[in-house]
């Protein structure tokens, strides 16, 4: 129950540029790097240039536990690049294009790590352009039946639309998105609500989502401090977060997917789920930039957390 388990992350890798300097992000590869830090096998599947900022971009992966190995580098498009700056606490980003994890090709060696997953994470952003949304589709398409394919939302605008979010979402069995994005996702696949202003409509949502998609199993709605959501077909579970005083918000919401997809492959039930997304989630909001240090005594202070 306890053994390592193979999780592989696909997507962006990319720089913040945060005022206080550059911070290595990106949704799925601070999945991984969070996924690793729990115990599993993990790997980022992306793509960086072969310019300065690639280079350590790959430098500060090896210090981390995931395995980057795989990570393509493109001799022509530069290594992703975000400005971040923040309004009333929340980050906002301009997104630097193209960028090498747009280009993202597919191998036999990737095709062979998707088929031996026992958890997929992708988003809608790396989806932004032809080449990397058919080699983001394929992978998920070849996973084995009781692979967990997680679909995280990121809605950077004009970065998405309504026919990326149909065709991932045929393809994930959980869906995580936050509240902001919750109401978005349902117009853009014309399933208009009016509003979500309680728990109660978060669920109707959330239950809307799970009619739609035969395959999804679970829905998870992220609210920032205020906890989450986690519903399935016959239950749901609400947690009010954990009280915390925030450095920034990058990266919190990865941290949570990576802590719930571990305690689901650890065959945990609702309520443990949603507590290990928000104690993991918390503590990165705690700390700058999407991927920081971890001091060993930590990391196993909060794995044992995740699983209690």
């Amino acid at each position: 129950m306890n053994e390592p388990r193979f999780i592989v992350g696909i997507g962006e890798l990319l720089w913040d540029l945060l005022p206080e300097g550059p911070r290595l992000g990106g949704a799925p590869a601070n999945f991984s790097v969070a996924s690793a830090r729990l115990g599993n096998r993990s790997v980022i599947l992306s793509r960086v240039g072969s310019d300065a900022l690639g280079r350590t971009a790959m430098d500060e992966l090896a210090a981390t536990p995931v395995d980057a190995s795989q990570v393509e580098v493109d001799p022509v498009h530069e290594t992703g690049q975000v400005d971040v700056h923040f309004a009333s606490g929340e980050p906002q980003y301009n997104i630097h294009e193209p960028a090498a994890w747009d280009f993202m090709e597919l191998s036999d060696e990737w095709v062979q790590l998707a088929e031996r997953a026992d958890a997929l994470c992708f988003g809608t952003l790396a989806q932004r352009c032809r080449e990397s949304r058919q080699t983001i589709q394929t992978l998920a398409a070849q996973t084995r039946p009781g692979c967990i394919r997680v679909l995280d939302v990121n809605m950077r605008a004009p970065f998405y639309s309504g026919e990326i979010l149909q065709e991932s979402l045929e393809l994930a069995t959980v869906l995580k998105l936050n509240l902001d994005e919750l109401p978005e996702v349902m117009n853009l696949l014309g399933l208009t609500i009016e509003e979500i202003s309680n728990h109660e409509l978060q669920r109707y949502g959330a239950q809307r989502l799970l009619d739609e998609f035969p395959m999804l199993e679970l829905v998870a709605v992220t609210r920032g401090g205020n906890g989450s959501l986690l519903v399935k077909r016959d239950e749901w579970d609400d947690h009010p977060g954990y009280p915390v005083e925030v450095a920034d918000t990058i990266g919190t919401g990865d941290a949570f997917t990576a802590a719930l997809v571990h305690s689901m492959l650890q065959g945990a039930d609702l309520a443990t789920l949603n507590r290990a997304g928000n104690r993991w989630g918390s503590w990165v909001a705690t700390q700058t930039g999407a991927m920081p240090a971890l001091p060993e005594a930590l990391q196993n202070e909060l794995t044992l957390e995740v699983v209690r």
